[in-house]
């Protein structure tokens, strides 16, 4: 579905990614592990079209998407939820939902329906719907920020960091979303720091350090590496 091939992105004369290939596959629920700076979000960028590769091959669906603007992947399918939620603070619920519709909402029967399915997943959101997106809880931004992204429908969701500066159950809570999103057919790339509640819901995953793939694996391979335990588990 998604393949990256030996793509690198550049800074001015600092190299933030060197040579990144990975692929994810339709249906799967894959996880890119790394520290903060370690090229995560870079990727994402690049990705959904706001950064430019200097060099090496993005593809979608066999298609080459690598320069494509970021306003025609959110219509093929690609959706990304960035690190820091991005909200609208002075809309209200309702009206940051609508704005992640716009790649569907000629569709009126497919954004009400969609809405309903983000209520569905998030019964919060539907309680708070005329409230400000500013006014909302740190974990509540970011159910509302993962419902945004999933309003354009898309095949592929990028999930930058949902679990930073949550606490722990809002952070369970969270992941319980993204599995079932996931269970309902929605391809998701989820980027995290948190690797232990990362990895319970993934089938594999890839770790990145100084914008390079250091280890990839399934997720018990992942789980039994010492080198991962010690980095990003702490056991």
């Amino acid at each position: 579905m998604l393949t990256l091939t030996d793509v690198s992105v550049r800074y001015g004369f600092y190299e933030a990614l060197s040579d990144i290939s990975m692929h994810v596959e339709a249906g799967e629920l894959v996880v890119l592990l790394g520290a903060n700076g370690a090229g995560k979000s870079t990727i994402f960028r690049t990705i959904s079209g706001l950064n430019k590769p200097a060099k090496g091959r993005i593809e979608w669906k066999g298609k080459s998407i690598g320069g494509v603007p970021a306003s025609n992947l959110v219509k093929a399918g690609i959706g990304h939820c960035p690190e820091g939620r991005k909200l609208f603070p002075e809309m209200n619920v309702s009206e940051n939902l609508k704005m992640g519709s716009y790649a569907v909402r000629r569709d009126k029967k497919a954004v009400a329906e969609t809405l309903e399915r983000v209520y569905t997943l998030f019964p919060i959101l539907e309680e708070k719907q005329k409230a400000s997106a500013g006014s909302l809880s740190g974990g509540q931004q970011q159910m509302l920020a993962i419902g945004r992204a999933m309003m354009a429908r898309p095949e592929l969701l990028l999930l930058d960091e949902p679990s930073i500066g949550l606490a722990p159950l809002i952070v369970e809570q969270v992941f319980d979303v993204i599995q079932e999103i996931n269970r309902g057919g929605t391809t998701v790339l989820l980027a995290e720091q948190n690797a232990n509640a990362a990895l319970k819901i993934a089938d594999r995953g890839y770790v990145i350090e100084d914008g390079k793939i250091v280890v990839e694996g399934d997720r018990e391979e992942l789980f039994a590496n010492d080198d991962v335990r010690k980095a990003y588990i702490g056991a």
